[in-house]
């Protein structure tokens, strides 16, 4: 029984002081009243014990033979660790029987030995006790942190009644350990976000970087805030039905294949920079290609040239930009130049962020594919984000030369290793740029952890830069693996050329 319970219960048997008492006490109090030892004829015998001489008890103790007490002792000691269990509801009556032979003993003996035995039960099972509720606390924090972190709410509390005002809303699902939330103010955590539940996240059969439409509850007033509001309903996942959810598959079991579908850059005449990667290092759907640049040899440039000819010469493609670690004004920049989806964190924020961006948005690029789209992520760029990695990531005790953890290195390579054709539709393209020159071993290390991973590279010259020869694309070091799958028979024979000459 409760502690509770057996409170309410001494309280009635007229126990006094029982509020104050401990549970072992409680429960050798209710086992004293219970005992048959307080019934009248249990107390006329006492009674006439109490009147005989204290002579007359001597020989009864000197009859009483140590050989049966030995055995009750025995008795007492091999029933101490059934008594030692867990306490259960369906064990209490066998605590009470316990004091009951007890107590008949001290109807016959009215020493002190039985009292000490007694007296250490109790004090066994007040330890007991003691420990059991000390680790039921131990067992219920985790449960508490976890409704702490999930704004107060448990699986069990989402419920909508009929008087509940419910609000349209819309977001991407952030699946984490224990809970899982909508970002409804982009791919970074903000106030407004929604508590999903993940009872919710394995009925439906959601997975992180879904697109989610639903509802939540308008708090009312009197109300208790709570630090998230959480998703009561959902109506589409990724545009489609819930059902459709449950059914698509796995982007870790599609097949890659190299890319056949070539995505052409060329739009007009003075827009060169497409031309030149068009001939040097063609992109195709699901390439995988690191743009190879020193500081300020123009990849920025590069990289709206070629996200402005993908929308216009492909409008059929979903345009991801991704900027880690960026300058403000450059994201600007980005939001008003091109036609596409930017997701950016810039340089002032915490290396945190960097990787969240990052990963919810390769998350969501993946859904797309498994759906059979074509998606293209922009990368700017891949050494900051391994930088990023680099100061958020647990340190592993194995660092590499120029400071880079062993283990800093590899959440980037999953991001760029996401890239392929997949067959029978669908396809993820991914260019990234990587920074080299700059005078520090950290990138040099990033970059070459990097160099053979790639089937597409497109390097730019420093010294072409500083002549203001833009773009500074170096033709004999830039290049794509299986061209000839993407170029035409006459494009390749101009493309030898060029690097021959």
């Amino acid at each position: 029984m409760l502690l509770p319970e057996l409170k309410v219960m001494a309280n009635k048997m007229g126990i006094a002081g029982a509020n104050a008492m401990r549970k072992g006490d409680i429960v050798a109090a209710i086992s004293e009243r219970q005992s048959p030892a307080r019934t009248p004829r249990a107390a006329a015998t006492s009674a006439t014990e109490t009147a005989a001489p204290r002579e007359d008890r001597a020989p009864r103790e000197d009859r009483a033979p140590r050989e049966e007490r030995a055995p009750r002792e025995e008795r007492n000691r091999d029933r101490a660790p059934r008594e030692d269990r867990a306490p259960r509801e369906d064990r209490a009556p066998r605590e009470d029987r316990a004091p009951r032979e007890d107590s008949n003993d001290r109807g016959n003996d009215r020493d002190g030995g039985n009292r000490n035995d007694r007296g250490n039960d109790r004090n066994r099972n007040r330890n007991n006790n003691n420990n059991n509720n000390r680790n039921e606390r131990f067992r219920e924090r985790p449960r508490s942190n976890d409704r702490r972190n999930t704004g107060g709410y448990s699986e069990a509390d989402i419920e909508i009644n009929e008087d509940d005002v419910l609000v349209p809303v819309a977001g991407i699902l952030d699946v984490l350990e224990n809970y899982a939330f909508v970002r409804t103010s982009g791919y970074l955590p903000g106030p407004n976000d929604l508590y999903v539940s993940l009872s919710m996240v394995r009925k439906y059969g959601l997975r992180k970087g879904d697109a989610l439409t639903g509802a939540t509850k308008q708090p009312r007033d009197g109300d208790r805030r709570e630090k998230f509001n959480p998703l009561v309903r959902i109506d589409t996942v990724n545009g489609g039905e819930l059902e459709a959810a449950r059914d698509r598959p796995e982007f870790s079991k599609l097949t890659p294949l190299y890319p056949q579908e070539r995505l052409r850059l060329e739009t007009e005449t003075s827009n060169l920079t497409a031309r030149v990667i068009d001939l040097v290092a063609p992109i195709g759907k699901g390439q995988r290609g690191l743009i190879v640049s020193p500081p300020k040899a123009g990849k920025t440039m590069v990289l709206q040239s070629i996200a402005n000819s993908i929308s216009e010469n492909n409008p059929e493609v979903h345009l991801m930009v991704v900027l880690v670690d960026e300058r403000p004004e450059e994201v600007t920049d980005m939001q008003r130049s091109i036609k596409g989806e930017v997701i950016a964190s810039t340089f002032d924020r915490p290396a945190e962020d960097h990787t969240i961006i990052a990963e919810l948005a390769i998350e969501r690029a993946k859904r797309l594919v498994e759906l059979g789209h074509d998606v293209v992520v922009l990368l700017d760029s891949m050494t900051r984000l391994g930088r990023a990695y680099n100061l958020s990531a647990p340190a592993s005790g194995r660092i590499m030369s120029g400071g880079v953890d062993s283990t800093a290195l590899y959440p980037p390579k999953k991001f760029f290793g996401a890239a392929r054709n997949v067959e029978n539709g669908g396809s993820l393209t991914i260019l990234a740029t990587a920074l080299v020159e700059t005078g520090s071993r950290m990138d040099e290390v990033i970059f070459e952890e990097f160099k053979g991973t790639g089937n597409m590279e497109l390097r730019l010259s420093r010294q072409l830069a500083d002549k203001r020869i833009f773009p500074a694309v170096d033709i004999s070091a830039s290049g794509t693996r299986r061209e000839e799958m993407l170029l035409a028979a006459d494009e390749v024979t101009v493309t030898w050329q060029l690097r021959r000459a």
